[in-house]
């Protein structure tokens, strides 16, 4: 009887078939080349496959809402915490428990509640002509709407996330009225019209089109380490000045990830999150994308190491989210565009 008990589990597992090989959706705002090597990495240490979808931020969360419960994504990487929080906002992600996580990643670069977690950093500073600037001119990100630097200043638009969640940290920090104030200031400062990446902002200084730019630490060691000569050159005109030392610290972000509320592969998104906070991985953004590592204790890159350390501002950086429809009424009423 045991026997044919034996049998008969014996010829279910078989016409069974082989158990299905493990797998996980990822939807990226980043693109491939600056995210496809560490899922490869995490492929062939868990045998886990990684199907990569990439696009622009706004059109992925805009895809998930359209497919909705019955998307195939089980995460989506972002490159900023102002999307994160719009996905989370708009019901697109879902919290999840991670000792893993919560330990490894400070309680300023994660959600409160378990909806996105920070994987590396990226700080916006002040890039200045090394000719025509000395950085002892420079103070706070405050002080770049004062009259000495009328005419003198390069950034992106306020359609950029980076320069709304930069408005959002000075509204949690200044208030709203003042933050009014510095950005009436800051555009008559502007040398010319919002245009371009944060690469052309560079350029425009290495030009002497403008005097000082707003630009986030990665762009300028990327243009460091181009193979492109003229990006070298360019980003060999200007110098980082940290922001806000003395108190509060310099304006921070950074790119992330949350499980989405569709996912089929819930405790294998979570296993790729944790695997992104390992030693290995946070080292990897560090020597490769040239950004900060989000877990203490990481050494930065060669290039980064250049310009030293500095001290961050702590804000939680779910408050940039909150503040970011505000930051963009701001940024409207400045005739900032």
């Amino acid at each position: 009887m045991k026997l044919q008990r034996l049998f008969v589990l014996v010829l279910c597992l078989t016409l069974a078939g082989p158990s299905a090989a493990a797998e996980i959706n990822v939807y990226s705002a980043r693109i491939e080349s600056l995210i496809k090597p560490l899922l490869d990495q995490f492929t062939e240490q868990t045998d886990i496959k990684v199907n990569l979808v990439t696009g622009e931020a706004d059109a992925l969360l805009k895809r998930l809402e359209l497919e909705g419960r019955n998307s195939p994504a089980d995460l989506l990487i972002t490159t900023d915490v102002g999307r994160l929080h719009q996905a989370e906002t708009r019901g697109l992600l879902q919290a999840v428990e991670s000792g893993v996580l919560h330990e490894q990643i400070p309680s300023a670069y994660r959600d409160p509640e378990g909806f996105w977690f920070g994987l590396s950093l990226r700080a916006r500073v002040i890039a200045y002509a090394r000719e025509r600037v000395s950085a002892d001119e420079l103070s706070t990100y405050e002080a770049l709407a004062d009259e000495n630097w009328r005419g003198r200043v390069c950034i992106r638009s306020s359609s950029n996330v980076y320069n709304q969640s930069l408005v959002a940290s000075l509204i949690a920090h200044n208030g709203v009225e003042a933050t009014q104030d510095w950005a009436d200031g800051l555009v008559k400062n502007f040398a010319r019209s919002p245009q371009g990446g944060d690469r052309d902002q560079i350029s425009a200084v290495a030009a002497g089109q403008c005097d000082l730019a707003v630009v986030n630490t990665y762009y300028i060691a990327g243009m460091l380490a181009s193979p492109k000569q003229n990006e070298v050159n360019a980003a060999m005109t200007v110098g980082v000045f940290w922001p806000n030392q003395n108190r509060r610290g310099a304006h921070v972000n950074i790119s992330g990830a949350g499980v989405t509320k569709a996912a089929k592969n819930k405790a294998e998104a979570i296993q790729l999150l944790e695997f992104m906070l390992s030693d290995e991985a946070q080292r990897w953004y560090a020597d490769q994308n040239h950004e900060y590592p989000v877990k203490p204790g990481i050494s930065v890159s060669n290039l980064l190491e250049q310009w030293g350390e500095f001290k961050a501002d702590d804000l939680n950086l779910s408050t940039l989210g909150d503040n970011n429809a505000e930051a963009v009424r701001i940024m409207d009423r400045a005739g900032w565009r």
